[in-house]
């Protein structure tokens, strides 16, 4: 009997061009769990279910293992999140369409030497056509860029101090408009370049998506040039691809430039510049920029003596370097959570405040800067949807999904029942404003 709302195994099977024995074998092994199963044991699927296995094969296609595809589709399909799946989806076949045209383009000219009698670099064309790690550059393009999503959904929903995370960071650069007063101050702050911000060049290390500006892009004042790096290429093009997107709208003709409401086309407004850098290593003149900004990127430091020494090179005199972390308190309530639910679980490979944290920061920072101060961002979290924490959660760089992925729904449910009167997170986070006299 056909259930109302719902297709049979073999109607689905027909629509998505499965078999019903691959269906089975989704269903046995978790990949693809169908909607409703009756007493008689039959399988029921419906709409949600069809856009999950159009995920499935889409990734298929796009060269990951079932394992893979196991982890990257654990969630559920959602109304809200449909558009931005089927959109990152798009993206990832558009970075594979890329990568396939450089390795094409490396096999025809290999070809035209060959045809010359000329000598051929095979080493130089294996390294230029190999696609043993596109796949797993891709996985991890693909998780970094949800992984953010979901960790920026949780604060933005849910957070009870009104200014954002980003927009107080913002604030906290002292990046005034060039009607700020001569001396330099904006909003009690003193103007990190204590100048025009015509002036001022930003260095962002580890700008991920380019989110932070996005953000507060309405604030950005005329005249500065901004360097976002990172060391993901791929989050690096989905910034650029971003931020271009979001000039095309202001632009005065100039790649790369946006021009701010209120000026004429002479004046050339914010430049934004992308790079792939390691901090270790910051490719940039000694006293280049008037400002670096570093969030949540530190603690990834594996030679604190090279990174911060190459931080204050680049820096000018009087330059500050705007790095954000988080003490031991944060975000401790989800820890505890997870943990209740199987205590093997663990969300973090390593406690990062440990690296670089609240506690210990000032101490880094202090052999390299004359200046070091800590600000507190005050907030916390009062959580009412059990998804929105599953999302966090599973977004989380530690083992959780190693015991989530085959009990999902249990987990899920699990969360929900904590979820009941609401769940408070606290948050305990802040930044370092550290000097170069």
């Amino acid at each position: 009997m056909k259930k109302e709302g719902f297709y049979s195994s073999g109607d689905f099977a027909a629509k998505t061009h499965v078999t019903k024995k691959t269906l089975r074998y989704y269903d046995e092994h978790g990949f693809l769990k169908p909607s409703f199963v009756n007493e008689n044991g039959a399988r029921f699927y419906n709409d949600r279910d069809f856009q999950k296995m159009q995920q499935i094969q889409m990734l298929k296609y796009l060269g990951f293992s079932l394992e893979d595809i196991k982890e990257m589709t654990m969630k559920e399909a959602r109304d809200e999140s449909l558009v931005p799946a089927l959109r990152f989806q798009t993206e990832l076949l558009e970075e594979r369409i890329e990568q396939m045209k450089l390795v094409r383009e490396g096999l025809l000219q290999t070809t035209e030497l060959l045809q010359k009698g000329e000598a051929v670099d095979w080493g130089k064309l294996m390294e230029a056509t190999s696609v043993s790690g596109l796949e797993q550059s891709l996985k991890q393009q693909y998780l970094n860029s949800s992984n953010i999503g979901a960790r920026i959904n949780l604060h933005a929903k849910y957070a009870v101090n009104k200014q954002g995370w980003f927009p107080w960071i913002y604030e906290q650069c002292g990046l005034g408009d060039d009607s700020a007063e001569s001396e330099g101050t904006v909003k009690g702050k003193r103007n990190i370049a204590q100048r025009s911000c015509r002036c001022i060049h930003v260095l962002e290390l580890g700008c991920g998506n380019g989110s932070f500006w996005l953000e507060n892009w309405e604030q950005i004042p005329a005249g500065v040039k901004i360097t976002l790096s990172d060391q993901s290429e791929g989050m690096l093009r989905e910034a650029r691809k971003a931020l271009n997107g979001r000039m095309r709208h202001e632009t005065n003709g100039v790649e790369g430039s946006k021009k701010r409401a209120g000026k004429n086309a002479a004046e050339v407004a914010v430049q934004f510049d992308f790079q792939v850098i390691d901090f270790h290593e910051i490719p940039a003149g000694d006293a280049t920029f008037d400002l670096v900004i570093a969030n949540h990127v530190l603690f990834y430091a594996k030679d604190f003596a090279k990174v911060l020494g190459e931080i204050r090179r680049v820096l000018k005199p009087g330059g500050r370097l705007i790095c954000s972390t988080y003490g031991t308190a944060h975000m401790k309530e989800i820890s505890e959570l997870a943990a209740q639910f199987d205590d093997r679980i663990v969300l973090a490979a390593q406690n990062l405040y440990e690296i670089f944290g609240k506690e210990n920061g000032a101490e880094i920072l202090s052999p390299y800067f004359e200046e070091v101060e800590w600000r507190q961002y005050e907030d916390h979290l009062l959580v009412t949807d059990s998804e929105d924490l599953v999302d966090y959660i599973i977004s989380c760089h530690g083992n959780q999904n190693r015991y989530i992925v085959n009990d999902y729904k249990a987990f899920r449910q699990f969360v929900e029942s904590k979820l009941r009167k609401g769940f408070y997170v606290t948050k305990d986070a802040g930044l370092f404003v550290a000097k170069k006299n």
